[in-house]
């Protein structure tokens, strides 16, 4: 919800309900059947609103068509009826607030109103602002999504002054939630199949779970990267090898990485005048469109989305091109 600033917010996200008193599953997600747990195959793009996210998600470099549809997904669970009302005051599948949208909402289909209630505008509108606030706040540390969604949230004032997400749980939980959902909305007919759904849905999941060297989750307390990869493939029924360039040898190569698709890196592409040598690659993750890929980093760290390293990049592969590899 477009709430300016967050003492403006009446219920806490993802402490048991959302702003719309929905529930909230595993702090994972709105519910708006309100019947518990939340897959992310329910997750699923409504049909009707497909082509909108799809085309206002590329507005800015910090928004995918994937945070986007979380963000909708969050706000309203995809509702976008005149009754879809928050306690305070907030509005249709979007949820502004009156004075933030008479400020910046759009005619997005141009046909002389702009409407709350009428997703054909409340989508751009979002959209839009998510990257007003996304510019508001390019100067800030970390990044910029995550800041973005802050600001959304809470304010670009408030991002700004905490130098990143503010310290309010509302808003902590409302980035942690998109952020973590965003992966599991399919945008392209790579990643409708079922098996990109359950490898994304898989890795999703997993995210802030400790890094751990040769881990492969379960009883190892993490993953590392190749551990990851292999535990999401296998959730999708394809088996993959152990370690990061045995996965880059073993599968079919792609030249422009999709959704689902196994991304490659190597530091030894930080020296000057390097050749490709695939056994070079030291690290593997998921790719997740519109830049982004998932992985368990390094030690210390957990597991998360991040902006591709394309300083770094070896190549991509698709499993799901040979179903057992």
């Amino acid at each position: 919800m477009v709430v300016v600033p967050v003492l403006a917010l009446v219920a806490t996200v993802g402490g048991g309900s959302s702003l719309l008193g929905l529930p909230v599953s595993d702090g994972s997600a709105a519910d708006p059947t309100g019947s518990g747990t939340i897959l992310a195959s329910d997750r699923r793009m409504p049909e009707k609103f497909r082509a909108l996210i799809s085309k206002w998600g590329h507005e800015c470099s910090a928004l995918s068509p994937q945070i986007l549809a979380a963000q909708l997904y969050q706000e309203s669970g995809f509702r976008a009826d005149r009754g879809t009302v928050s306690s305070a005051n907030a509005m249709g599948i979007a949820q502004f607030i009156p004075s933030t949208w008479a400020k910046y909402g759009v005619d997005g289909n141009k046909d002389g109103k702009r409407d709350v209630w009428d997703p054909e505008d409340a989508i751009p509108s979002a959209a839009k602002y998510d990257c007003v606030v996304a510019h508001d706040t390019e100067n800030v540390p970390g990044d910029a999504t995550r800041n973005m969604l802050a600001g959304y949230n809470a304010g670009s004032d408030a991002v700004r002054r905490y130098g990143g997400v503010p310290p309010y749980k509302e808003t902590q939980d409302y980035v942690r939630i998109i952020t973590s959902t965003a992966a599991s909305f399919e945008m392209s007919a790579d990643s409708s199949s079922a098996v990109v759904e359950k490898v994304i849905a898989y890795a999703s999941s997993k995210i802030g779970t400790p890094y751990v060297w040769g881990g492969n989750g379960g009883g190892d307390g993490g993953f590392d990267c190749s551990g990851l990869t292999k535990a999401a493939y296998e959730a999708a029924g394809i088996t993959l090898p152990r370690v990061a360039n045995d996965q880059y040898d073993a599968t079919p190569k792609v030249s422009d990485p999709q959704i689902g698709d196994l991304v490659f890196f190597s530091q030894k592409k930080r020296t000057a005048g390097y050749r490709f040598n695939f056994w070079d690659i030291d690290h593997v993750g998921i790719y997740l469109g519109n830049g982004k890929f998932l992985d368990a980093p390094h030690t210390g760290a957990k597991v998360r989305i991040e902006t591709m390293w394309w300083n770094l990049y070896m190549g991509a592969t698709r499993p799901t091109a040979s179903k057992t590899v």
